[in-house]
Order: C-alpha cells, then structure tokens, then sequence
C-alpha cells in the first residue's frame, strides 16, 4: 500500500502520513500546512514568495538550481569571407591560392615599376630645377647685400 505525501500549501515542502495540519475556510477550501509556522503565516497572509525559507521564494530567486540543470551551452560565432572594398572575394581567393613564388615575382614587379616612374619624375624635375634655381639665388643676393646687420640692444639674450 502506498502512502500518500501531500504538498504544503504555504512552504511547498513535502508533508508526510501523521504530520501537517488542515485547515478548511468556510466556503470550503481546504488548505494543508506542514506545521503551525505554516499556518500562522498563511493566516497572517504573508507571501510565501517574500519569505525566504518556502519553496516560492527559492525558486523565484533562483537558489539551488544550478545542481540540477546544465549550464547553457554558447554557440561558437561563424567566420564568412567578404569582399574587401576594391577586389571581389574571387579576387581575394585567387590571391590568397597563389604560390609564393608568383606573389614574390609581382611585388618585385610592382616595386621596381614604381621607382622607375619615380626617376622618371626626379629628372623632369631635374631639368627644370637649375634655370629656376639661379634665378632664385640672385634674388636671396640682392635681399642679403640690402639688409644691414641689426644691432642688438639689452643684455645676454
């Protein structure tokens, strides 16, 4: 034969065969109370919610179930490859798929192209640059044979 274990109805804790307490209110419900702590509170309405010892408050506030259920597991976040501003991802894979060798050539290439335009430029400039820079210097001649030395006047500085 099985026993029957109610249910506190304040506390939420188990009542077991020949404890607890009933109590029947006059329109006919009937509550069940492990003891008379239970049943003076609940007479009293307090909140088993607000009262730390009962089963509502623990569960409300979450206490002791960490034992029982698993931390939550964190999905690990996806890596995409996108497009970067100038080149198509076909572009990139392509270029990311090159041997070494072939990405050492070009670089080598691109160097070398790119100081030949700078000597390029050096000597236009190079061509122009005396003409203009005779004219100049006559010019600093002719301010500096002007301007008289200024005498100083105070004390060390």
């Amino acid at each position: 034969v099985k026993m029957k274990i109610e249910l506190c109805q304040f506390s939420g804790y188990k009542i077991y065969p020949g404890h607890g307490k009933r109590y029947i209110t006059k329109d006919g419900k009937s509550f069940v109370f492990l003891n008379n702590k239970c049943a003076a509170a609940h007479l009293a309405k307090r909140n088993p919610r607000k009262i730390d010892w009962t089963v509502l408050y623990r569960r409300k506030h979450k206490k002791g179930a960490t034992e029982e259920v698993a931390k939550k597991r964190t999905r690990r976040t996806q890596k995409f490859q996108r497009a970067v501003a100038g080149t198509t991802l076909s572009d990139l894979m392509a270029k990311r798929n090159q041997k070494p060798e072939v990405r050492k050539a070009q670089r080598e290439q691109a160097i070398r192209a790119a100081k030949e335009k700078q000597k390029a430029k050096e000597a236009t400039k190079s061509k122009s640059k005396p003409a203009a820079a005779k004219s100049h210097q006559s010019k600093n001649k002719a301010a500096q044979k002007i301007q008289a030395p200024k005498m100083r006047v105070g004390g060390k500085r």
